[in-house]
């Protein structure tokens, strides 16, 4: 994306930052950030017409898969969690300039659907639900559902390859309401009973996996496939949720979406990815949403538009809750936010050379093991990603990588500071610096701080250059930055 310098650096948050403050804030959301061009361009178009952008994914290109097999070998057939894991941070830094919010949905539904290779043992059938998560995540939530159900990897991780008609296996089931699509109870209620729970299990038998296809090919295992199994499927008649007849799968998945907890579900875990941080799910059904009216408008739009989520992000993306002051730096980033956001700022492994391995496994160290979650449960955000260990990792990586002049992103900010004068104050290069890495408001303390060290710095004649590189390294250090 290209544009305009339409930047201005003049000192004073607020008024200083405006649209192009609220540009960032959508980016850092529905994306992984932005550029200071991305940014202009964005401010070029305007708020609406981003969001409609940002909505159609579709409409942009792919990466271009050959030149990722030619020079990074190991992705072609990902035969191991790490060369997973990199295809993954690779797929979601490529394109997140080109594409956000196709990955960044499909980075929300890997944690809502979590799904795990320490068990299913399989890559690339774990890279084929990813896969299926960027084509079907902004769309029909019934649909989306109906595909998880034969997802041959999620019908490895819970089981219903063994889930027969004369012995069922309820894992599956049990998940699907509990953690995929209903939660366990809303406003002091319970969602559904284990009688539900078992009706779903007998409606989801013969739906397995092909046992048959497990040969290995010279550079890894061919993926599974789904199968239905006609003569392992229970016909009988089953009552689930109120209702009652001759149900399948898709039929437990049809009455699943009909339902309002369904919506709340759904809501609420859209408000806790894109908005703002909540209780962990297991609390949902004591505890109230933090903003009642923003989730009851999700939970209308999700009726009214057919259980659509592009139609529900348009809603969230344009509605005064997301857009108030108040939303901005409002969750804890995750891992995979981190990097991939820093990695695309500084314009960094755009391309797969040596070294992407390395680090595309910053996500594992800093507690988030992509394509490996610690449970069914997935990881529970913000406050919890960090602890003592996390916060170095982070600090540390985001420090060297914003420090570095040898990136392309890194000079386009130091450049276009020097450009704008030919002798910035301290004051100037630090707001400057803010601006350019997207807008980032710090604590009054912090930024002084920091407009101190930078006006020592010149006068003890550092140039402009080694100031402002030392000023993006000590703002990538900062608390504020690991917030979105």
């Amino acid at each position: 994306m290209t544009g305009a310098n339409t930047s201005t650096l003049s000192a004073g948050a607020g008024a200083r930052y405006s649209e192009r403050a609220l540009l960032a804030h959508l980016l850092r959301r529905a994306g992984f950030g932005a550029t200071p061009a991305e940014l202009d361009t964005y401010c070029a178009w305007g708020y609406d017409a981003a969001v409609a952008w940002l909505l159609h994914p579709e409409a942009q290109p792919d990466l271009d898969e050959d030149i990722i097999e030619r020079y990074y070998i190991d992705w072609k057939e990902s035969r191991n969690i790490e060369g997973a894991l990199t295809e993954t941070v690779y797929r979601m830094n490529g394109n997140a300039g080109v594409k956000p919010l196709q990955e960044k949905i499909a980075l929300f539904w890997h944690g809502v659907f979590a799904t795990g290779l320490a068990k299913v043992l399989h890559e690339k059938t774990m890279l084929n639900q990813i896969d299926m998560l960027r084509q079907y995540g902004l769309g029909s939530f019934r649909e989306l559902l109906a595909r998880l159900a034969r997802d041959p990897a999620m019908i490895f991780w819970l089981d219903n390859n063994f889930n027969h008609k004369d012995a069922i296996n309820e894992n599956w089931g049990r998940e699907l309401l509990e953690l995929f699509a209903m939660g366990v109870g809303r406003d002091g209620k319970e969602n559904y009973t284990e009688a539900d729970v078992q009706e779903a299990a007998r409606a989801f038998t013969g739906w397995t996996i092909d046992d048959d296809n497990v040969a290995s090919i010279p550079y890894g295992k061919t993926p599974w496939l789904f199968r239905y199994d006609a003569g392992d499927h229970d016909d009988g008649v089953k009552t689930f949720l109120g209702e009652t007849g001759n149900f399948n799968g898709d039929d437990i998945i049809n009455i699943i979406c009909r339902q309002p907890a369904t919506a709340r579900f759904v809501s609420r875990h859209l408000y806790n990815f894109f908005v703002a941080d909540d209780v962990p799910v297991p609390a949902w059904q004591n505890t109230p949403p933090a903003d009642p009216a923003a989730i009851a408008l999700l939970e209308a739009e999700y009726f009214r538009s057919g259980y659509d989520i592009r139609a529900m992000l348009r809603t969230l993306f344009t509605a005064d809750f997301f857009k108030s002051e108040t939303a901005r730096f409002a969750r804890v980033k995750s891992p995979a936010e981190v990097v991939v956001g820093t990695l695309h700022l500084v314009g960094d492994f755009k391309f797969p050379r040596a070294g992407v391995m390395d680090t595309a496994l910053e996500c594992r160290y800093m507690n988030q093991d992509l394509l490996n979650p610690p449970s069914v449960e997935g990881w529970h955000t913000g406050k919890e990603w960090i602890d003592s260990g996390s916060m170095v990792e982070r600090i540390n990586f985001v420090a060297d990588e914003l420090a570095n002049p040898t990136h392309r992103g890194v000079r386009s900010i130091v450049d276009r500071l020097l450009a704008s004068s030919s002798s910035l104050p301290a004051a100037g290069i630090v707001d400057g610096c803010l601006e350019l890495l997207g807008c980032i408001v710090l604590r009054e303390a912090n930024r002084d701080a920091l407009i101190a060290q930078a006006a020592r710095a010149l006068d003890a004649g550092a140039g402009s250059e080694t100031v402002i590189l030392n000023a993006l390294r000590m703002i990538g250090s900062t608390r504020e930055y690991q917030f979105a």
